[in-house]
């Protein structure tokens, strides 16, 4: 080997361009890293289900990563011969109690006559084929005539006639044409359909109906005021007394005429909803999901919302949650970790990714949820037992790993740095069998409000988004009640103008476990 003398400038020139060198190596690698993983956005599945062979690692064994003690053993069918029976799958399923048209079709009876022998037919049998009709939305004046009485004799004897009125329910709005079934449409359509106001405007219009979306906006902003914020404190108010974990997560929402800020900042849709069990240790048989608009992101807004309130709140890795006060215990996501992973592992070439180290991460939290679904069924004790048998070890065999791992610049390293930042919160889920691993419950609860987003893109005012996250609130939580949101708010609307909604009586009645469906018509 030849040795060649520099000087000492040159080796300072050398060493410098070799920096040079290996810092623009690492960014080249960064931008392929994020190229290949936006067009994997764009155009890969969604999905975080792993996808590469498990044989490639002996961190665990086959068999308990796919086992599942819930799962009965399939039954041993025999299938004669030539003769195997086909079965048709489908998903579509029609309601008993839909109504049905029954359209007959007969011969004309100077037709009813035997083409061989002229003789007279009759019924032997019938064909019968159904349909599913489906009819557009109608439009239909409903006309209230309250009559009003008085007495005959009282007129021709008396100076004084008493005057007796027919009793009638007040309008859902005084002064305007709106009936509880035209605001719970709208406001299903919005909500639910993601349908803006505009374009049902356009519908109406197409039918000759002249609504405008001012009108149907005023509408929805005065119901969500006078009826839906009384339902909507009543749920907060049983939400914060009965829970012992909840769930939290917010999204931007763009709030054009937002004082003191620009049309293109952003506000924020806040979320909290209930876990699975209450205080007691019972599943909650009447989950509730709440939504609360606010200007910015402080961690201010989660410590008003749950003011007073003690116990653990699922939470993805945001700070500003971890400033809370300390008899809210904050437990984090795996869900997060472990999409880490994933990223880092779409983010690489195809080849580099069987032995890499974010195919080692994501397959500890393969592990991690594996366990989890084996003990789904278990009560909240049984649970806690478990998860100090299974997963705790896990648990300490993967820390034990992160911290032997060499943190670069790239996306395994922020991986790998974020699960130890986060590592005091993504453990703490062992402490109770009542918590769950993810704050999935909470993205499950967004998403809706993120494709309805996508639709009516933001809102004009502060007033405008406040009622959105009230209207958001209630029809959410008639989904996870079983409840169909249309149903339930024209219950709402053709009830509350009647009843005094300062009464906790009334509205106890009004919430989503007393709701009867029989109880709209």
């Amino acid at each position: 080997m030849e040795t060649v003398t520099i000087t000492k400038e040159k080796y300072a020139e050398y060493e410098s361009q070799q920096a040079q060198i290996a810092e623009l190596t690492g960014q080249v690698q960064y931008l392929m890293e994020q190229l290949r993983l936006s067009k994997h956005r764009q155009f890969g599945v969604s999905s975080e289900k792993s996808e590469y062979d498990f044989s490639q690692l002996n961190l665990f064994n086959e068999a308990e990563l796919f086992a599942d003690a819930n799962t009965p053993e399939p039954e041993l069918v025999e299938v004669e011969k030539h003769y195997r029976k086909r079965t048709r799958l489908t998903t579509d399923k029609l309601p008993n109690d839909l109504p049905v048209e029954i359209v007959e079709h007969k011969l004309p009876e100077t037709e009813q006559f035997c083409p061989e022998c002229d003789g007279a037919l009759h019924v032997m049998g019938k064909e019968v084929r159904r349909e599913l009709k489906l009819i557009p939305a109608k439009a239909v004046i409903v006309e209230h005539i309250k009559y009003v009485y008085a007495c005959r004799d009282c007129e021709r004897d008396s100076y004084g006639v008493p005057i007796v009125k027919a009793p009638m329910d007040e309008p859902v709005i005084k002064g305007s044409f709106a009936s509880p079934e035209s605001v719970a449409h709208i406001m299903t359509q919005k909500f639910v359909m993601g349908v803006p106001l505009y374009r049902q405007e356009q519908e109406w219009k197409r039918q000759g109906i002249l609504l405008s979306r001012q009108t149907m906006s005023n509408w929805l902003l005065r119901c969500s005021e006078d009826f839906l914020e009384p339902v909507y404190g009543a749920l907060k108010e049983l939400m914060l007394e009965h829970s012992l974990a909840l769930h939290a997560d917010e999204t931007t929402l763009q709030v054009i005429q937002e004082p003191g800020k620009t049309a293109q900042s952003k506000s924020y849709m806040w979320l909290y909803r209930t876990s699975g069990y209450n205080r007691h240790g019972y599943e909650i048989s009447s989950p509730i999901v709440l939504c609360e608009y606010q200007p910015d992101r402080k961690a201010l807004r989660p410590r008003e919302f749950l003011a007073g309130w003690k116990g653990y709140l699922h939470t993805d890795g945001y700070a500003g949650y971890h400033s809370l006060p300390e008899e809210i215990v904050i437990v984090g996501c795996w869900a997060h970790a472990r999409r880490k992973f994933d990223e880092a592992l779409k983010g690489m070439p195809e080849k580099d990714r069987g032995d890499s180290g974010a195919l080692i991460g994501k397959r500890y939290c393969d592990r991690l949820f594996a366990i989890e679904q084996e003990l789904c069924g278990l009560s909240p004790g049984d649970r806690y037992l478990k998860r100090q048998e299974q997963s705790k070890p896990v648990l300490d065999e993967l820390r034990s790993w992160l911290e032997k791992q060499r943190l670069v610049k790239n996306a395994f390293g922020r991986a790998v740095q974020y699960t130890l930042d986060q590592w005091k919160y993504l453990e703490r889920y062992l402490l109770d069998g009542q918590l769950e691993i993810s704050n999935n419950r909470a993205e499950r609860s967004i998403k809706p409000f993120v494709i309805d987003r996508k639709n009516f893109l933001f809102a004009n005012t502060p007033r405008g988004a406040r009622a959105s996250a009230v209207i958001f609130s209630v029809i959410e939580t008639a989904k996870e009640n079983g409840i169909d949101p249309y149903t339930y708010l024209t219950f709402i609307f053709k009830n509350a103008p009647n009843w005094d909604l300062r009464s906790p009586d009334c509205l106890d009645r009004l919430m989503p476990y007393n709701f009867k469906p029989a109880a709209v018509t």
